[in-house]
């Protein structure tokens, strides 16, 4: 299969790892996942959101664009969990919205940002993936992480308003949107055959050509 880079979006709870594991399994593709086990700044910033929200958005911006560049260098098609965009346009957005992260450094995180990325290759195909907030929720909750203890419906309406407001405007490349309340590709093989045929399709440009020829 040609070369192509391919970003999955979404909440907290959406399926994002999941769907990276599984595509990486089933197509053989390289795969990228979001450093949450070794960062070192996320003890920290749950500790004190306010004191560390530059340091954690400064790390996650050098993490990303490292890890898009080694999945640019490999190779085999990759798939990334989590895009570098959702840092900016939807956590660093939360953060300053919050109170956690103050007008001059957001402001000097969103230079550097755009910096960064304008360097960036762009991807070909973008995954959002969408559930409703109780949904979520219950993920997490069954999930039971630690650091994710402190989430509440609030936030993440918040971080899905911002996401609808992003998805909306974003035109770097082709995007999927896929509700995944509806297919369960973690638990139902039928299922994600369905998610992965879509992929294809959307890559190939094939469902753009039949949504037109409906």
């Amino acid at each position: 299969m040609a070369k192509h880079l391919v970003l999955v979006a979404g909440n907290i709870g959406a399926g994002k790892t999941s769907l990276t594991e599984r595509i990486g399994e089933r197509l053989g593709w390289w795969t990228g996942y979001e450093s949450v086990a070794d960062n070192p700044y996320l003890p920290d910033f749950y500790a004190d959101m306010r004191t560390w929200s530059f340091h954690l958005q400064i790390y996650f911006l050098g993490h990303r664009a490292e890890q898009y560049l080694e999945a640019v260098r490999d190779p085999r098609p990759a798939i990334l969990d989590r895009s570098i965009y959702e840092d900016a346009y939807i956590f660093a957005r939360a953060l300053h919205h919050m109170g956690n992260l103050s007008e001059r450094d957001y402001l000097a995180y969103r230079r550097l940002f755009d910096l960064v990325v304008d360097s960036l290759p762009s991807p070909d195909l973008l995954i959002y993936l969408k559930a409703p907030v109780e949904v979520l929720m219950e993920r997490i909750r069954r999930r039971a992480r630690n650091i994710e203890t402190g989430i509440t419906p609030e936030y993440l309406s918040l971080l899905e308003s911002f996401y609808d407001e992003w998805i909306q405007a974003f035109d770097i490349c082709p995007v999927l949107t896929i509700r995944t309340d509806d297919l369960d590709y973690v638990h139902q093989p039928q299922a994600l055959e369905i998610v992965t045929q879509r992929i294809l399709d959307k890559l190939s440009g094939k469902e753009e050509m039949d949504l037109r020829g409906q």
